[in-house]
């Protein structure tokens, strides 16, 4: 009965008792990872009775994985999200010393999951430092596999970094440009076609399934022209050649106005809203961030490479109420493979205390629902998280926040979302 999810050219063929595994995680991991699942198995039980199921099977990783095997990550593991495609995890802590630097990169790499999905949306009642949360609607596609994440770096002092300024130096011509060339460290900024193209296609073919308006490239191009520059002419690239008539970019309205003015150009971006194409734009990294702020309703899909994704998904989860309900995926659409997690960390100072918001990794549970195509469960499971929070029913870190609120343990809170499935 039960069976594997598998990928058949462009489609996810998923059975109707799927295994998937499970990393439970560290700290809080073993209190989030329980009730979660509950509230998962209970949406699918509402949706379609005893016809699907979900077959959870654990796998190892972190501290759990070393104290039992003596690997922080068995290459046990990486085979099971192989076999079956589709998975989900608990916060990993980062081993100290040498070795991996950290589980999570990791996973990533090693199964190349070149897009980190962060989808970010407020539900009412949760606290927010913005004065209008609900017009915050955002998906972020973070490149995983290049710029910082590529990890080539060169310590001050090392004979590797003497070697690299030696050649900047001598065979680049790269004399003024470091000021302090003897105690400089140095790190490589990897941005390549393949690796842009392949996330910001990635991003429209999101937004034009879901019909959503806009695909924003988010770079600093105006200082690193042939690196963040870049990935915003590969995207502008590839949404023209790939996409055609779907959709409508800033570069073409730029050279309307330039061509026939701005009338014509205003009309003809008005006429491309008007009939669901979606709108490629770009916008420079720190005006982005304040923009994000002061204009969300302008923004849908955002596409960007990994540092920029990094700090753009932290301020739009604070938006919402903070990554303790930010749910996140690691996705590679090529070979179907998708690990969901939790994105907060391990926070080992309250574990076993029933403290722990599961909400995260309850919400990246309903991102694999919708993965997988199971909708009706994963609709469930947002209407009652909705119920539940616009009762003030919540855990310790909302519960501060929030005048009148009745504090839930994390299993109470899940008991309560379940009971809140209409």
């Amino acid at each position: 009965m039960n069976e594997k999810v598998r990928k058949t050219g462009h489609q996810l063929e998923v059975p109707d008792f799927p295994v998937i595994p499970f990393i439970e995680g560290d700290g809080i991991g073993k209190d989030i990872m329980g009730p979660s699942q509950r509230v998962i198995d209970a949406a699918v039980a509402k949706s379609y009775g005893d016809s699907r199921k979900i077959s959870w099977l654990e796998v190892l990783a972190g501290e759990k994985a070393y104290l039992q095997t003596g690997e922080w990550l068995p290459e046990a593991t990486l085979n099971a999200f192989r076999e079956y495609l589709v998975g989900i995890k608990g916060p990993l802590t980062t081993p100290v010393g040498g070795g991996i630097r950290s589980l999570n990169v990791a996973l990533r790499q090693t199964l190349d999951l070149f897009v980190c999905l962060r989808p970010v949306r407020w539900f009412k009642g949760v606290p927010s430092p913005v004065r209008y949360p609900h017009l915050v609607d955002m998906h972020i596609f973070r490149e995983n596999t290049e710029d910082i994440y590529a990890g080539i770096e060169f310590m001050a002092g090392t004979a590797e970094a003497g070697k690299l300024m030696r050649f900047l130096t001598e065979e680049m011509g790269v004399t003024d440009q470091v000021r302090f060339p003897e105690n400089s460290s140095f790190g490589v900024k990897p941005i390549s076609k393949d690796g842009s193209e392949r996330l910001i296609r990635a991003a429209l073919e999101y937004a034009i399934e879901r019909e959503l308006p806009s695909v924003t490239l988010v770079h600093k191009g105006n200082i690193m022209k042939f690196t963040e520059g870049a990935f915003k002419n590969f995207g502008y690239d590839l949404a023209e050649s790939e996409f055609g008539d779907q959709v409508f970019t800033w570069r073409i309205y730029e050279k309307l106005k330039s061509e026939r003015g701005k009338i014509d150009a205003d009309k003809a971006l008005e006429e491309a809203k008007k009939s669901g194409k979606v709108i490629v734009k770009d916008v420079i990294t720190d005006a982005f961030l304040q923009e994000s702020l002061l204009r969300p309703f302008d923004y849908s899909v955002i596409a960007t490479m990994n540092l920029n994704g990094d700090y753009i998904s932290d301020q739009l989860a604070a938006m919402v109420g903070g990554i303790g309900i930010s749910p996140g995926a690691n996705i590679n659409y090529h070979t179907g493979y998708a690990i969901f997690e939790a994105t907060h960390g391990t926070a080992p100072a309250i574990a076993g205390t029933g403290k722990a918001n599961p909400g995260s990794l309850i919400l990246s549970g309903v991102m694999m629902l919708e993965y997988l195509g199971w909708t009706k469960a994963a609709e469930h499971v947002y209407d009652a998280m909705d119920h539940t929070f616009a009762k003030r029913r919540v855990t310790s870190d909302l519960h501060a926040q929030m005048e009148g609120a009745t504090l839930l343990s994390t299993s109470e809170f899940a008991d309560e979302v379940i009971r809140n499935m209409h």
